[in-house]
């Protein structure tokens, strides 16, 4: 009987053995992080363009610069046509390639499946599903004219998109099941219907008659006070009622089509999803292109998980580890906000291009005050070869960083800080404060004794990491700090010492200038200087009393 236990206990313990050793997702605290061979790790990222992957040659010349760049991650599309030209039959020699590309440049990578959809349109499927349209039909307008999206109510393109999904995800644990050079896989691109609000084909509009499902309306009646406020104005408006049509739950026209199309196109992810992880159960995520301010659904891609429909995903898509926004507006801090949520983590895997100046300041921002399990700027091949580029050296102190950033992610530990911009590119110059230990801390993105707006502080940002009682790491450009005690005692606050420096590849701290005098403004606040992200590490102690 002993010996039967014991063998029992042994193929648990074999079997749950690879499932901890892939990459997952793991909580600490109040953050989500992503754990890659038994440790935690920050996604340091940059997308590929759509093309570049597909030629292994044309890559040759950009891995190196990749690295060179301080890159630890690689987000690089997969397109349904290269891998399944003919039904059923798989090439699977440009993905091995470009896996071994980026291990022997220690890279790793997350796979982009352009399947049934990207950016809207189904322009990434095999010729075989293009061409046979009466079992693959395309979403239709309401004058019935045919668009080049595939219908999310057909059958037969979810059982083809789910085949070949699976297949992927099958030889990924067969390929790289040991290696984990792939961490996370995104399910689809950029879903959402265009031009019009929902799909008006037949299989459609039998759909939009049907009532709304019980899992949803059980959902906003359970989270009815932490719905998004645009979701939970919506349905109390028309009553809040728990049964009904999409009409009858949220109103005429196309804020009803839009919550119907978000509904089926997460039911679609979300099986897509699962058939993938049943094969290898890396963790999957969905992106969204995000909306105009003032545009109607159908003007923008319509039904994606956008901030205003991230519960109708929520609800749709429980095999979605996490809905993830692609930023290229300017109102950075204000979307990041809103992913940042207790059911889904914040990772930006498309954010300004990566030339942009703000972009370096937005990865602080998310690191540091969201918990972000990563970042990526996109069409990050377009800038390696550019000499001395600020993403570049803000990877650089991030990597340096990334050990006292995950230490404190969840923890209360950290913020993140960088000025508010608004849609308009108007600039918020406002000091920003936040309590970190026992010390509250004041940051301007300006000469604290001239503090005023200027276009340039848009891409001024940082983070500060408590690592002892009064000691605390600042990272950052254009920022300059001012502390003060919280709770009893002394009501001052002093630097004790302030030093400039950085970790090197074994993670030990090299000091470089003890900074003083005017370094310091004589003590009265620590300066990081615009155009080049350094780092200090501080003490300080309260006196006055």
């Amino acid at each position: 009987m002993r010996s039967a236990v014991l063998g029992l206990a042994l193929s648990t313990l074999l079997w749950t053995i690879p499932a901890l050793a892939q990459p997952h997702l793991e909580k600490q605290g109040t953050a989500t992080q992503l754990v890659v061979d038994g440790k935690p790790m920050l996604l340091l990222g940059g997308e590929l363009g759509n093309s570049s992957a597909s030629s292994a040659a044309y890559m040759a010349d950009h891995w190196p610069r990749l690295k060179a760049m301080n890159l630890n991650t690689v987000l690089a599309p997969v397109a349904w046509e290269m891998i399944e030209p003919v039904e059923g039959k798989f090439d699977w020699s440009s993905i091995d390639q470009l896996i071994r590309d980026a291990r022997a440049h220690d890279m790793k990578l997350v796979l982009l499946w352009f399947g049934a959809w990207k950016n809207s349109m189904s322009t990434y499927v095999p010729a075989w599903v293009k061409r046979d349209q009466a079992r693959f039909p395309r979403a239709r307008l309401p004058n019935g004219q045919a668009v080049e999206i595939l219908s999310a109510f057909a059958p037969e393109t979810l059982k083809a998109d789910q085949r070949a999904f699976a297949a992927l995800l099958a030889h990924l644990k067969a390929f790289d099941g040991t290696q984990n050079t792939v961490l996370m896989v995104q399910v689809e691109n950029e879903i959402g219907m265009i031009p019009a609000a929902r799909d008006y084909g037949p299989q459609a509009e039998a759909a939009f008659r049907q009532p709304v499902p019980p899992e949803l309306t059980a959902y906003l009646v359970r989270n009815r006070d932490r719905l998004e406020p645009e979701l939970k104005t919506l349905w109390e408006e028309h009553g809040a009622k728990t049964e009904g049509g999409w009409t009858d739950l949220f109103g005429q026209g196309d804020t009803a089509a839009e919550i119907f199309t978000a509904w089926h196109y997460a039911r679609f992810a979300d099986a897509l999803a699962a058939s993938g992880k049943a094969a290898y159960a890396l963790p999957m995520y969905v992106n969204v292109a995000l909306n105009r301010p003032g545009r109607a659904p159908g003007e923008y891609p319509s039904g994606g998980p956008l901030p205003h429909l991230l519960d109708i995903w929520k609800t749709g898509g429980p095999a979605l580890d996490l809905l993830a926004p692609d930023i290229y507006f300017p109102n950075f801090t204000d979307l990041a906000n809103r992913y940042k949520r207790a059911d889904n983590p914040l990772f930006v895997p498309e954010a300004h291009n990566a030339d942009r100046p703000e972009s370096p300041a937005n990865a602080f921002y998310a690191f540091g005050q969201l918990d972000a399990i990563g970042y990526s700027p996109f069409s990050v091949e377009s800038i390696d070869d550019k000499p001395g580029n600020p993403l570049a050296q803000a990877y650089g102190v991030l990597r340096q960083l990334q050990p006292q950033i995950l230490a404190a992610q969840g923890t209360g530990r950290m913020a993140g800080f960088k000025p508010r911009i608004l849609y308009d590119e108007t600039i918020v110059y406002e000091p920003i404060t936040r309590r970190i230990g026992d010390y509250r801390f004041t940051v301007a993105f300006a000469d604290i004794r001239a503090p005023q707006a200027s276009p340039g502080i848009g891409g001024y940002g940082g983070i500060i990491i408590q690592t002892g009682p009064e000691e605390y790491l600042i990272a950052g450009q254009g920022i300059t700090v001012t502390m003060a005690p919280v709770g009893d005692g002394p009501p001052l606050a002093g630097i004790e010492s302030a030093w400039e420096g950085h970790y090197d590849a074994k993670g030990q701290w090299v000091p470089g200038r003890l900074l003083n005098g005017d370094q310091t403004h004589q003590g009265r606040h620590i300066r990081l200087g615009p155009g080049d992200f350094t780092v200090q590490r501080v003490r300080l102690y309260r006196y006055g009393q």
